[in-house]
């Protein structure tokens, strides 16, 4: 589900994964293994309630990609955009 409704909580909504994994790329750019290596540790914890496959997580930065929250640069690492 890509928006919160009245049956999913926003943790398990890829809109709240994408603000995750926005603010896991405010310290520093990554590649997509660093990010999915830091979501799979931290699947059903406290931090992030909710349990996110692979699948989700590149869901969730194709729409970050897609509203210009992120870019890609030339060795494959992902980062913020300064808008």
């Amino acid at each position: 589900m890509i928006l919160p409704s009245k049956h999913i909580r926003f943790s398990e909504s890829l809109l709240g994964l994408g603000a995750f994994l926005v603010d896991i790329l405010k310290k520093d750019a990554k590649t997509v293994d660093e990010l999915w290596l830091k979501i799979s540790k931290l699947n059903n914890s406290p931090k992030l309630p909710a349990y996110h496959s692979f699948d989700n997580v590149v869901l969730s930065l194709n729409y970050l990609f897609a509203i210009g929250v992120i870019d890609i640069n030339v060795g494959d690492k992902i980062y913020l955009t300064k808008n």
